[in-house]
């Protein structure tokens, strides 16, 4: 395309047109693109001792040129100037020999299809290509936030899985503590059971507002009024050694108390020689007003009231433990120091219902554990 607009200026350059004098053409090269337009050179062909080179447009105007660096062995001159498409399309080359007072000049004229221009289509695809980038970033952006927001929900889904998963094994684990719980209380209760022995109420061991039943297993209070001394009846039967275990039957009572005292205890009740017991000779369980109450100060709490009560005493081991028969889970133990026989004693409240003995019937425990680690397993 340059070679063709070069052949296309030198046809349309003018030829010699002398306005004075003789001599060369000044010599006009098409250069290159340069700024948006055209960049053409006016060369002198000969040498001058003084001469003025000048750029006119195609009404005669003159225009600033650039001058090119010369020989300084030479006296010649050049020029350069940017030719941009519009009215100034034509122009002419003069050089003025001042001392011959002469000039020669060179014209040109370049089509507008020769400069350089921007396609509209290349604007409209600058710009669909500029938003199709734009597109394509905000369709990368858009799906990097949706992956990350998948990736959130699927983090916080799994967490949640794995949350609900921690708490139905933690249940189950609570469930299943709960169940060998029970299995292993029920076990050591059918335990005790199996140290069952009879109790009997002794008449000639008893506080004087109680009255005592023709079979003597069951007390009941004879004087509504409270009283300051424990109103409570001793069991005729004492226990020096191994273990033993009877069961209370004490209803809905609103108060009562069950448990042993030493043979010491015994006889100052017998001989009613004391008006107050000593606490640390007594043993026991004691129920008021839903709360039960051991005789080393330990609360039950959150236990709900039980109608028949378990009582194993263990003088191998100096521990006295109680039970809700019924449900065949422990309710606590105490322990206890004292040497000589040890006696039942029980203290129903002051309603006038029966507290009595309920008979334990023989059963046979084959299967059952006999020791604490077999339990365990």
């Amino acid at each position: 395309m340059e070679l063709t607009s070069a052949i296309f200026i030198f046809v349309l350059a003018s030829i010699h047109q002398p306005i004075a004098g003789v001599g060369h053409d000044p010599l006009l090269v098409v250069d290159d693109y340069e700024g948006g337009g055209i960049r053409l050179k006016c060369l002198s062909e000969r040498l001058f001792s003084e001469a003025q080179l000048l750029w006119m447009d195609s009404r005669g105007d003159n225009i600033t040129g650039t001058p090119l660096p010369v020989d300084t062995s030479t006296v010649s001159i050049s020029s350069s100037i940017i030719l941009k498409a519009g009215s100034r399309n034509s122009v002419s080359c003069r050089i003025i020999d001042k001392q011959l007072k002469t000039s020669t000049e060179s014209s040109v004229a370049i089509a507008d299809a020769f400069f350089p221009s921007t396609s509209p289509w290349l604007a409209a695809f600058v710009l669909i290509l500029l938003l199709s980038i734009f597109l394509v970033l905000a369709a990368m952006y858009k799906m990097r936030n949706n992956n990350k927001e998948v990736t959130r929900a699927q983090n916080t889904r799994k967490q949640i899985q794995e949350e609900e998963q921690k708490r139905r094994f933690e249940k189950e684990n609570e469930d299943a503590k709960g169940k060998i719980e029970n299995v292993r209380n029920e076990l050591k209760f059918r335990k005790a059971r199996r140290n069952a022995v009879n109790i009997t109420l002794d008449q000639k061991c008893k506080h004087p507002n109680l009255c005592i039943s023709d079979d003597k297993r069951r007390v009941k209070s004879s004087d509504k009024t409270e009283t300051v001394l424990k109103a409570m009846v001793v069991a005729t039967e004492g226990f020096p050694s191994k273990k033993h275990y009877w069961e209370v039957e004490v209803g809905n009572q609103s108060q009562w108390e069950l448990g042993v005292v030493s043979e010491k205890i015994r006889n100052m009740i017998m001989n009613n020689t004391e008006n107050s017991l000593p606490a640390n000779n007594v043993f026991s369980l004691q129920y008021s007003q839903g709360t039960y109450t051991f005789s080393d100060g330990q609360d039950i709490r959150d236990c709900e009231q039980c109608s028949v009560v378990g009582v194993l005493l263990d003088m191998e081991n100096t521990e006295l433990s109680f039970y809700d028969a019924e449900e065949m889970r422990p309710l606590g133990t105490v322990f206890f120091e004292c040497t000589g026989n040890i006696y039942p004693f029980f203290s129903p409240d002051s309603s006038g219902n029966w507290l009595g003995v309920r008979p334990v019937k023989p059963q046979t425990y084959e299967a059952l554990p006999q020791s604490d680690k077999e339990i365990n397993k």
